[in-house]
């Protein structure tokens, strides 16, 4: 049974892009706009490679809560590169996911993860892409707006509404920011769901960021409905225009 809770537990971190890590702090400096923005047209994360830092908390169902930092690092539209550490400098994960596949190292409860998209859509019913991981990682919306989708201009706000492979994607994104300021996704068979509430966002490069942010997933395994939350406190986000590394074995 916990060899089935630790799948569950990693599958729930991959939701929601378990990214971020342990840090020489550096002084968030808030973002802040002067412009609005009159027709919609979303900010989206402007960088070659990026590296981040941030801590986290994750509470689940059993009221089990384990604190952390998670290492990250990003070639855009390319690679995405993690390591988790629950402290003590002990390296608990390493993960790569590429516009083809997903792969994690679980060195504690050996629970690895090497599959294709394709693969990991006919074991667990969920069709994931990188530009998805990007997206919910930089408050962006899920996909890029088109005719499918329905936009409305509420207040200080708009609403997106998208529908895309059998989930539902409601997303407000603000208008003095262009970032989404809250996501809420629903399967349409009712196999899970997805919050995510980007509480402030960060000045990078006279560009916003997230500084933090409250996920919240529901998702169905052997032992029932089970319920995580984590809290993302990003500490430090670098952008570079050189390559970094992302070192990755099995």
């Amino acid at each position: 049974m916990e060899n089935t809770m630790n799948k569950s537990v990693w599958l729930g971190l991959i939701l929601v892009v378990f990214l971020l890590f342990q840090a020489c702090a550096k002084k968030v400096i808030p973002f802040e706009s002067d412009r609005k923005m009159r027709d919609f047209n979303p900010e989206y994360a402007d960088f070659d490679y990026l590296s981040a830092k941030a801590k986290i908390v994750i509470e689940e169902t059993s009221g089990k809560v384990t604190r952390g930092t998670l290492n990250l690092r990003a070639k855009k539209d390319s690679l995405l590169w993690f390591t988790v550490s629950p402290g003590l400098g002990m390296e608990a994960v390493r993960g790569l996911i590429s516009d083809e596949k997903i792969m994690i190292k679980d060195r504690i409860g050996n629970e690895d993860i090497n599959l294709s998209f394709g693969e990991f859509k006919s074991l667990y019913g969920l069709n994931l892409s990188l530009d998805l991981f990007q997206n919910l990682l930089w408050a962006n919306p899920p996909y890029t707006f088109d005719y499918r989708d329905r936009l409305v201009r509420v207040g200080q706000a708009y609403e997106l509404t998208q529908v895309r492979d059998q989930v539902r994607y409601f997303s407000k994104v603000g208008t003095s920011s262009a970032k989404v300021s809250e996501l809420v996704s629903n399967s349409l068979d009712d196999r899970g769901s997805l919050l995510a509430s980007y509480a402030e966002y960060q000045n990078i490069d006279e560009m916003p960021f997230p500084a933090e942010v409250l996920y919240k997933l529901v998702y169905q395994s052997p032992e029932g409905s089970q319920n995580t939350i984590i809290h993302v406190e990003w500490v430090s986000i670098d952008r570079y225009s050189s390559p970094l590394s992302f070192p990755f074995r099995f």
